[in-house]
């Protein structure tokens, strides 16, 4: 439904009218003064995207950056932590802190495999039938 903008003629007020049908009310009264003799204004609008637009468009803002897609190309860390970020700046979801995480370390050129590797792994399996 549309909004429309109005100037008050008399105290010199702008106000905005919520209108439940496609074409502007004939005499508006002014909220303050209670005037009639308003007169209409040129307003912008607002289309609200939906999911798969912002997503299209995040996307395309990621294959546009000629200097990002190389970084990727060379599977720099840096280039999947920006690629991630931005995908995930679109997002209504939080991000837990373990990726957060995650990210700024490989923002410094660490890859996430190295980063998901489990402390046994790393100390040789001692878990698995060790000492």
């Amino acid at each position: 439904m549309p909004l429309y903008e109005y100037l008050c003629l008399n105290c010199r007020r702008r106000f905005t009218i919520y209108v439940k049908a496609f074409s502007p009310p004939s005499s508006p009264s002014c909220p303050r003064c209670n005037a009639s003799n308003s007169r209409r204004l040129f307003s912008t609008f607002f289309r609200a995207l939906s999911e798969t637009e912002k997503r299209k468009d995040i996307y395309e803002d990621v294959l546009s950056d000629s200097r990002l897609v190389e970084g990727l190309l060379r599977n720099d860390p840096r280039a999947l932590a920006e690629w991630n970020r931005r995908l995930t700046r679109g997002m209504d979801a939080e991000i837990s802190p373990e990726y957060e995480e995650m990210l700024e370390r490989m923002e410094h050129g660490e890859w996430p495999r190295e980063l998901l590797e489990r402390p046994e792994e790393q100390e040789g399996g001692k878990e698995e039938g060790g000492e």
